[in-house]
């Protein structure tokens, strides 16, 4: 069994490695990574990710944040080795509406002026370690501003509330319960569309993998183990 990674809006995969670690052995991890200079879409994003799944043996998805549309896009496409998706602190349609008149307004951002503390302040809260906060720093100076602006752009313009209605496979949804950056509303949107959608809450950040690692593996290993050879609906 494989567990596919699909990383928030910095796209490095380098963020994902606390859970790597707390995972263990159990299962093979595999990290997508998404280009770092190429402002480019969710569509064109899809497009490599699934490029990146396993061509063999059962696999599950995990979408981070700005990955749920695209984990969840997948899945509408995969075979039948696909067995669950897990979503992670994220989104079927654009978390924060009334941001959406602001997106002409997105260029002008400062990306790299932001202050990393004010950005460990909104994705670590009191979970902020030196050791993550470095991790931080390190992901998004890899990455280039316009690079950011394309996927907020993107994450404003975003919905797959139909393909996720659509959905045959198991969901996990995480939640993650001092999120100052995704609304409870995002999971409340997710429950009507899917009832049956398996939702654990976990006393963490928005960064709750890198957080909490060990909590979210025991739950995400759990899950894996239980939709292995589960039948399709």
């Amino acid at each position: 069994m494989t567990l596919v990674l699909l990383p928030g809006m910095d796209g490095t995969g380098t963020l994902f490695e606390p859970l790597v670690k707390a995972l263990g052995s159990e299962f093979d991890v595999v990290i997508v990574r998404y280009p770092n200079t190429d402002p480019i879409g969710y569509s064109d994003l899809q497009v490599i990710a699934s490029a990146a799944l396993p061509k063999e043996g059962p696999f599950v998805i995990l979408g981070e944040s700005f990955s749920g549309p695209i984990a969840i896009s997948i899945a509408q496409t995969c075979s039948s080795r696909l067995k669950g998706i897990v979503l992670c602190c994220t989104f079927v349609r654009n978390p924060q509406p009334s941001f959406s008149i602001l997106r002409s307004l997105i260029d002008l951002i400062p990306v790299k002026a932001t202050p990393l503390n004010a950005l460990s302040f909104l994705l670590l809260g009191r979970s902020s370690t030196f050791e993550l906060k470095s991790a931080l720093a390190q992901a998004l100076d890899k990455i280039d501003p316009a690079v950011i602006r394309a996927r907020v752009k993107a994450v404003l313009a975003v919905d797959v509330s139909a393909q996720f209605l659509a959905l045959k496979v198991p969901s996990l949804y995480l939640r993650a319960l001092r999120d100052r950056v995704i609304p409870k509303a995002a999971l409340e949107l997710v429950t009507n569309l899917s009832p049956r959608t398996e939702v654990v809450q976990l006393d963490a950040p928005h960064f709750l993998l890198q957080a909490v690692p060990a909590e979210a593996a025991r739950v995400i290993s759990s899950f894996m183990r239980r939709v292995e050879f589960a039948v399709k609906p």
